[in-house]
């Protein structure tokens, strides 16, 4: 830019120690030290900021870093905040990141960014928002983070540069915050200025990163009496005699910016530098800023002083054209202009204007009288509109102008937030639109101006969304579609805000007035949805029978119908229905398609038929569909609390898979997507929750407490449904650190709160079980009816995983020979189930209860495979139980006479055992829940490990046994 260029050649005076460290860093960087030798160690990036009031030129130090980054072959991006720009969402991105790839063809950047294309393009200016849902903030930001990192290492070594931080737009300027820390991973310095006191609150991390100087950035001091003199003699020359050097000093106060242009108003004066002249200075120093500057541009004539409003008044990169249009300018006239503010040091540049330094475009635009500069504003407006520039270029002079009830005003502010709402911005978008109802919208269009304005605002601020949307209702609506989706709106916002019953209130209400049929429909979906969240609906039952009623005769034409009929399947589940019913329903709904992402819709329901395989022990099927649903929500850009429910409940059912190491990897990914979310939201309780059940289920009962802790996981607890029940998980966990007493009242709270409403399944939520265990502390004779209760629930529902589990606590809680025979029915039943980790539990329970029995060789057989099993479900509490009982019974922690890789694991047990019955590797496959591939894989490794084929498997294991 020319600002930058007219200062660069300038010596740097005084900054030694900051160009070392400069130095220092790029040396790190590219590997070469500043005399071109090799530095030690591999090259690595970092972060170098500097901090420093206006005027002490941190712009000047910038410049000198970039151009010797460029002396070392390093690629340069650079970008500077703008004063008049800070409300431009991804200005400061679009200088970054649009020049390295607006040059090349469009078909050129699809292939670049990949995936990322629709995402971070409308942002960066690279292609026009696409329809449908924007990305929300942290998909957006993930993908500025990919770009920025891909060409990071494609252009290595790479430094970024960013002056005037404080002026950066706060979408910019909090992605950079956020991506700082990582430039020490990448082969890239990024460098920063800014003024201290004058960064806004959404940059605080950029003073606590720890870059080149620790935990604080580095700070420009003052110029010393003798920098002075020497700056002032390389611009007057040697004549210039030390009083005349010492008083510039003291007018300036050692600011190397007005040392600088003192200097020039000297020159141009034609001042003799010597003492005889230094009582001049203090004077020609009032003119360099301030009201003598704005003095000295008043003298330079009317239609000069308004070509320099104009362009204060359009911030940076001023074209010509367009600052002679906001100032009324002809062609010859505005020409003049910019000669003379050229020749006074005011602007620079030819092609693009820039004022010499902010300082001075500051002082101009704040000398502009108020009434003039609204003017100006609104000028700009239409010029920026007139030049083809767009809405959102129109929209930052729109916010500086009063309201008038002008509906052009209004339209542009509309059309500037739906760019930036599907451009990733809707923090912009809520500005420009709350500036639109100022204004004021035309009456009739006022309830589409608020419904705009609640959809900018949904999620992120949800009170302030309501209140928009409730008084978006209350105004008169000719348009019937839109009141519809005010109401859809409202509903979702209400529910994902933990105000169920409002949200299905309002969803009645609606349904009492509409007489279309489709409509009615669509709206009874989405109150049935929401009611199978409420943990206090008022009569539930009388909702399921309503629901069945309605989905039995539904045929799955279309999107509504088809979620009628996943929320029937997902209330059979609930209510503990046979699981084949609950199944039957939801490959009804799949039928015809159920998208994680369709427009206007939310996941919920796609969900809750995908959980529904995962409950009836058809788990493989619900993992290609979460595969399915998460891929859409990465399409979308939608990395917030989207993506962070699809890792949780992916989370949770490898959990139930007993696939405890995978499981709770995914559990920990949810969760740092659940944070950036906020604490106590819906998707921060489910993460904690399954989170906390898998610690528990590896034996960690002390994390699982700290995580209780540090989450503030207990009551009191939200009032939506949440899967799995936060209320008997906390039951659980307290039982498992031996509050027996507490886990009753809580678990017997879950009870009284689920059972009203029908939700008796104890696949989905196992409240009984973990009463019953803790009731057979004190009142053993209620565990147990508890637990017959539990398994008769189990034995409705059907699912061998849910009948195994009940069995094995009903064995637990009871005594004498029932013990085992319940606990050898419910290895028959998890044997043809999913749930490894369940097996393992009742393997070992069964080995326990045989070797108490006095039947040694039995028990040896059960707790080997319950150790083999424990030890593949990374279940480390059961494999030390497992070892224990193996040592009180005598026998040593692995099989005698058998390498470990040599031993079966429990799945290639089954399907051996399966073979020898003479069943198919298809039928195998189905009884398993997995295909057909993975049983021939099984089958192989049997044979290797016996060492025999099929004809002679059979004989094979029962030797192995035997042995």
């Amino acid at each position: 830019m020319g600002q930058r260029n007219a200062r660069n050649s300038r010596t740097l005076f005084e900054r030694e120690s900051e160009l070392a460290a400069a130095e220092e860093a790029l040396g790190e960087l590219t590997g070469l030290r500043g005399d071109g030798s090799e530095a030690p160690g591999r090259p690595r990036g970092a972060l170098l900021a500097f901090a420093a009031r206006a005027g002490l030129g941190k712009t000047t130090l910038l410049a000198e870093i970039r151009r010797r980054a460029a002396a070392k072959g390093c690629t340069v991006l650079s970008a500077r905040g703008g004063d008049q720009e800070q409300s431009v969402a991804f200005h400061v991105a679009r200088q970054l990141l649009q020049p390295q790839l607006a040059g090349a063809a469009e078909s050129e950047i699809r292939s670049s960014l990949g995936s990322w294309y629709t995402i971070v393009g409308p942002a960066l200016g690279l292609c026009a928002p696409a329809e449908g849902a924007p990305p929300d903030q942290q998909g957006l930001r993930d993908g500025l983070d990919w770009v920025l990192t891909h060409l990071a290492v494609r252009r290595a070594p790479m430094v970024l540069v960013l002056d005037d931080a404080h002026w950066a737009d706060p979408e910019s300027l909090s992605w950079l915050a956020a991506f700082a820390p990582r430039a020490e991973e990448l082969p890239l310095l990024l460098v920063v200025a800014y003024r201290p006191e004058e960064l806004p609150d959404h940059a605080e991390a950029f003073r606590k990163l720890p870059g080149r100087a620790g935990q604080r950035p580095i700070g420009l001091e003052p110029l010393s009496a003798v920098a002075v003199a020497r700056l002032v003699r390389e611009d007057l020359g040697s004549r210039a005699d030390d009083a005349f050097c010492r008083e510039c000093w003291a007018v300036t106060a050692g600011n190397p910016f007005e040392a600088v242009e003192l200097t020039a108003k000297v020159r141009d004066r034609g001042l003799t530098p010597t003492e005889g002249g230094a009582y001049l200075l203090r004077d020609l120093a009032a003119a360099v800023k301030g009201s003598g500057l704005i003095a000295r541009l008043e003298r330079l004539g009317t239609s000069t002083v308004r070509f320099a409003w104009a362009c204060a008044v359009l911030g940076t990169e001023i074209q010509p054209t367009l600052a002679a249009a906001v100032a009324g300018l002809g062609t010859e006239e505005a020409a003049d202009a910019a000669d003379a503010l050229r020749g006074a040091r005011v602007l620079t540049g030819v092609d693009t204007l820039e004022f010499v330094h902010p300082l001075i475009a500051t002082a101009v635009y704040r000398a502009i009288p108020g009434g003039i500069r609204v003017a100006l504003h609104g000028q700009a407006a239409w010029c920026v509109v007139d030049e083809g520039l767009g809405p959102s270029a129109a929209a930052r002079h729109l916010m500086e102008t009063h309201p008038d009830g002008d509906d052009w005003i209004v339209q542009q502010l509309r059309a500037a937030a739906r760019e930036n709402l599907r451009a990733g911005a809707p923090d912009a978008a809520r500005r420009y639109l709350a500036r639109a109802l100022r204004e004021p919208p035309p009456f009739e269009e006022r309830a589409a101006v608020l419904y705009e304005l609640g959809c900018a605002s949904l999620l992120t601020e949800p009170s302030t969304t309501v209140n928009h949307l409730r008084a978006a209702l209350e105004e008169p609506i000719a348009d019937p579609e839109l009141r519809r989706n005010i109401v859809y709106r409202l509903s979702q916002v209400l529910a994902h805000s933990d105000r169920l019953a409002e949200s299905s209130e309002t969803l009645a209400h609606e349904i009492s007035l509409t007489g279309d049929a489709r409509v009615r429909l669509r709206m009874q979906s989405e109150q049935f949805m929401w009611d199978a969240f409420r943990a206090d609906e008022p009569d539930s039952p009388a909702r399921s029978r309503r629901l069945a009623r309605l989905a039995d005769r539904l045929t799955g034409r279309d999107l509504t119908e088809r979620y009628v009929i996943g929320l029937r399947a997902w209330d059979a589940t609930l209510r503990g229905e046979p699981a084949h019913v609950a199944l039957q329903h939801a490959e009804r709904a799949l039928t015809g398609g159920l998208g994680w992402a369709e427009a206007g819709r939310g996941f919920e329901v796609p969900v809750l038929v995908a959980l529904t395989f995962m409950y009836a022990d058809r788990p493989v099927r619900t993992e290609e569909l979460f595969a399915t649903g998460i891929a859409d929500f990465e399409s979308q850009g939608w990395h917030g609390a989207h993506l962070s429910f699809g890792y949780t409940l992916l989370a949770y059912v490898r959990f139930r898979r007993g696939r405890l190491t995978e499981a709770e990897d995914f559990a920990r990914a949810g969760l740092r997507l659940a944070e950036r979310v906020g604490a106590a939201t819906p998707v921060h309780w489910y993460s904690v929750g399954v989170l906390i059940e898998i610690l528990l289920a590896r034996g960690r009962v002390a994390e699982a407490a700290r995580t209780a802790e540090d989450y503030s996981f207990g009551p009191p607890f939200p009032a939506a449904v949440t899967f799995p029940d936060v209320q008997t998980v906390y039951g659980e966990l307290l039982l498992a650190r031996g509050l027996t007493k507490d886990a009753v009242t809580e678990l017997s709270a879950a009870g009284r709160r689920l059972d009203p409403r029908g939700i008796r399944n104890p696949a989905w939520c196992p409240w009984q079980l973990h009463l019953a265990r803790a009731e057979s502390h004190d009142t053993p004779e209620r565990a147990i009816g508890t637990a017959r209760e539990a398994v008769d629930r189990a034995r409705q529902f059907g699912a061998p995983s849910a009948v195994g589990q009940a069995l094995r606590v009903a064995a637990e809680v009871s005594a004498g020979s029932a013990r085992v025979e319940l606990i050898e029915e419910s290895v028959g039943h998890l044997e043809t189930s999913p749930a490894a980790y369940e097996l393992a539990c009742a393997l070992i329970a069964l080995g326990t209860e045989l070797r108490r029995a006095g039947r040694p060789e039995e028990a040896a057989e059960h707790l080997y495979r319950g150790l083999d099993a424990a030890v593949q479900c990374g279940a480390d509490g059961r494999v030390d139980e497992a070892r224990d009982e193996l040592a009180a019974a005598g026998l040593g922690p692995r099989r005698p006479h058998r390498a470990e890789t040599d031993a079966l694991t429990v799945r290639e047990r089954t399907a051996a055992a399966l073979t020898v019955r003479g069943r198919t590797p298809a039928e195998i496959a189905e009884e398993l829940h997995t295909d057909k591939r993975t049983v021939v894989r099984l089958l192989s490794a049997v044979y290797r490990k016996v060492g025999t084929e099929r004809t002679g498997l059979g004989s094979a294991l029962e030797e192995r046994a035997a042995q």
